[in-house]
């Protein structure tokens, strides 16, 4: 659980990264529009200011999601894998412990229990 400890968090800032830039987007369109309203079309730099807000924000957005969205992947696949060889290396241990018991069985004497073999 250690390893997966930041990857919910990497992995929502990949999910809110495009979300935060269309929020930008929508709140730089609305100016424009206000501005738009108040002053009539006629003046292209207040369009230009809001719309470029909106492409600054869309774009920001998307420079956060798309490395944290990549990275998440990444390191979430890296830790699947940690686990599954995790998983084999106990399973081996398992298996070599249990073969070890069995050999130390079968090296007691036969029909004498383990405290009588190791008292004499």
């Amino acid at each position: 659980h250690r390893m997966e400890r930041y990857l919910n968090t990497l992995g929502t800032i990949a999910l809110i990264g495009p979300l935060l830039g269309l929020l930008g987007t929508v709140i730089g369109l609305i100016r424009m529009f206000m501005d738009v309203m108040k002053g009539g079309v006629g003046d292209p730099m207040k369009m230009a200011g809001g719309i470029g807000e909106a492409l600054i924000c869309t774009a920001s957005g998307l420079v956060v999601a798309i490395p944290a969205y990549v990275l998440h992947r990444y390191f979430r696949s890296k830790v699947a894998g940690y686990c599954v060889e995790m998983e084999k290396q106990a399973t081996e241990l398992l298996d070599e412990l249990t073969v070890n018991q069995s050999q130390a069985a079968r090296a007691r004497a036969p029909g004498r229990p383990a405290a009588e073999s190791s008292a004499s």
